[in-house]
């Protein structure tokens, strides 16, 4: 069967500096990232290799100031890395994701000094972070956290569990909310920990249904003493710099599920480009030809929306509402997108020898992650039509 290799997206870039870093990041994803990610992902493997690559390249700090190490790239840009890096392999482009997600507090919210004194490791030294807000018992009630953190002079004692964290076990440092005053949004505050803090550990990864490569954990904090110098933000402000954080960690996510759908689409389209059925290619058949239409047009469509949602952003201007509109529309394409590529595949689309099945693995999570996809429709909701009880 002939290989249709699959075609760059043309990107519309603002700059020379965008066209050029977008190069790089495809040299790297088809030299180093894709050959490896069928086989490391079947391990379960980690890449770190990879991450330790794209720190050295500039890759983990894209949307921080260049005073610390980052690219200084607007989140227009930084997303579309993103997409490109996910299309390779997803572990890696939601890492980078998560990565970034997990300096945000310290980059938006913390002191001059700290940021002098940690950003730099943090963007460009190696370093890979996760962001630890779910537990156990609160997931989509994050406010309702039960981590706590205790005041002993200059030092913070910090007990708890944190649920489903992405490099649980694995990350340099922690960006952690935990609970320092009163029940509710208000009395959460935001750390940082090292990752080897006496007292940090980690469960086992839970087995996943895909990304097997990412190490998904439970993170312990059992006593662990950081001084006041690791809290970001003030008292009690440290739920609102989580959701902050996750207005802009959504649009990574939807970037993410439009670089795995486009990489289902374009497995679907070289495949049915060369399968032969009744004496042609089975895409010269209209009901194919109609579905590989309909997944195109999706792609295009969150690209489109999570764009317009990053120019917002980058404009200054409020996004939320947009930001939950691609998270959500992204991440249901891309798990429709992928069912589909199974489909046309056939029967090959449901073995490993294929990467369709793992891409239709991959989607369902981004459904889940960075606020269900039903919590997103509530933020759209809440922004139309106001909170509800009035």
């Amino acid at each position: 069967m002939p290989d249709r290799a699959p075609q760059p997206v043309d990107r519309q870039l603002p700059t020379d500096e965008a066209r050029d870093l977008i190069s790089l990041v495809r040299d790297i994803a088809q030299r180093e990232i894709a050959p490896h990610a069928a086989e490391e992902e079947d391990a379960g493997c980690f890449p770190r290799r990879v991450f330790s690559l794209l720190s050295e390249s500039g890759l983990l700090g894209l949307p921080y100031d260049a005073e610390y190490g980052g690219g200084e790239q607007p989140y227009e840009v930084y997303l579309q890395v993103l997409e490109e890096l996910a299309a390779a392999r997803l572990t890696v482009g939601l890492g980078v994701s998560v990565h970034t997600l997990a300096s945000y507090a310290l980059a938006a919210y913390g002191s001059k000094q700290q940021q002098v004194e940690h950003l730099p490791a943090m963007l460009g030294g190696g370093l890979l972070g996760a962001y630890c807000l779910s537990e156990p018992a609160s997931g989509s009630d994050a406010a309702s956290l039960r981590t706590r953190a205790v005041r002993e002079g200059d030092a913070w004692v910090i007990t708890g569990t944190k649920a489903w964290i992405t490099h649980g076990g694995i990350a340099d440092f922690y960006t952690v909310m935990a609970r320092t005053g009163e029940e509710g949004p208000r009395g959460i505050t935001a750390f940082l920990v090292p990752g080897d803090a006496p007292g940090v550990s980690a469960a086992a990864p839970e087995k996943k249904m895909g990304m097997k490569g990412s190490p998904t954990a439970q993170v312990h904090f059992d006593g662990v003493r950081v001084g006041d110098d690791r809290r970001l933000g003030e008292e009690g402000q440290g739920f609102a710099i989580a959701l902050s954080a996750l207005d802009s960690g959504r649009l990574g996510i939807a970037a993410c599920a439009v670089g795995v759908a486009q990489a289902a689409l374009d497995e679907a389209v070289s495949y049915a480009s060369g399968r032969r059925q009744f004496g042609k290619p089975i895409a010269d058949f209209q009901g194919l030809r109609f579905m590989l239409a309909d997944m195109a047009t999706q792609i295009e469509a969150g690209r489109a929306l999570y764009l317009a949602a990053a120019r917002l952003r980058d404009a200054g201007r409020p996004f939320a509402k947009q930001a939950a509109m691609a998270k959500l529309h992204c991440t249901d394409a891309a798990m429709k997108v992928t069912t589909d590529a199974v489909q046309i595949l056939g029967g090959y689309g449901y073995t490993a020898d294929f990467p369709a099945e793992r891409y239709m693995r991959e989607a369902k999570v981004l459904q889940i992650v960075e606020g269900t996809n039903q919590i997103q429709r509530m933020v759209i909701a809440r922004h139309l039509a106001g909170p509800e009880g009035r």
